[in-house]
């Protein structure tokens, strides 16, 4: 059964950097395209990044360019989304996502409904 686990988020304060980390089990990450996704109240869930594991091509939102980078760990079946910079507006509850890659990344990230597969989701609060 294919399942995710996100790593434990947290308070940062402003400027402050986390990683989070999600770890995929019962299926091997090759033809998939992994996203993380963040969902703040009131908002829609949006596309933060994604990346495609069998060639690394990734993707950002404009909100995160230049502060977050996405990588993957193949060996450990993990991908991690390093956010540095961070900023009050980044305060959200934070998924990753799978899917069988079935176009480009970009067009995948944009639309989370496409994605079948969710972890637990993890609160990341950027305040002071």
């Amino acid at each position: 059964q294919l399942q995710l686990v996100e790593s434990e988020g947290g308070l940062v304060q402003p400027g402050g950097s986390l990683r989070l980390s999600c770890a995929a089990s019962g299926f091997t990450l090759d033809y998939y395209v992994i996203g993380w996704f963040r969902q703040a109240p009131g908002k829609e869930r949006e596309g933060v990044s994604c990346i495609s594991i069998s060639d690394g091509t990734t993707y950002y939102a404009d909100s995160v360019k230049g502060r977050f980078t996405i990588s993957r760990d193949n060996a450990k079946n993990t991908v991690y989304l390093q956010m540095n910079s961070l900023k009050p507006e980044d305060t959200a509850v934070y998924y990753c996502a799978a899917l069988e890659r079935i176009s480009t990344v970009q067009a995948m990230c944009v639309n989370p409904r496409l994605f079948r597969s969710w972890g637990q989701g993890t609160q990341v609060t950027v305040s002071s």
